[in-house]
């Protein structure tokens, strides 16, 4: 066999449809609406997605100040409580611990009252 009967052998007239294919994709292909349409739907989305991401940064930064603000407090208590610990390591009782064991007396002595009389 030569390159001639082999061609003739490989072409679609000789496969019996007498159809000759096409390469490319198959389907329908897209109009120019098409490819404005899918343009448009591309950047709303491009817009909701940074729309989103811009939520998203404001809740992490409202979370962040949140926490700094805790952690603010709380060092402000621990520097307190520390003054504390140093003062009654002088032999002082600072004036808040005082106030804090008077309230614990007087509920105590009417807890205490209430059961008595029960």
């Amino acid at each position: 066999m030569d390159m001639d009967e082999n061609n003739k052998l490989l072409s679609p007239a000789s496969t019996g449809t007498g159809k000759a294919k096409k390469p490319g994709k198959r389907g329908r292909k897209p109009a120019k609406i098409d490819l404005k349409a899918k343009l448009e739907r591309s950047r709303q989305s491009a817009r909701e997605c940074r729309a989103r991401k811009k939520l998203r940064y404001q809740y992490l930064e409202e979370l962040v100040s949140s926490k700094e603000r805790a952690i603010c407090a709380l060092r402000e208590e621990l520097d307190m409580y520390k003054q504390w610990c140093s003062a009654m390591d002088q032999g002082k009782i600072p004036s808040e611990i005082k106030a804090l064991l008077t309230a614990d007396d007087q509920h105590r002595g009417s807890a205490n009252g209430a059961k008595s009389s029960a």
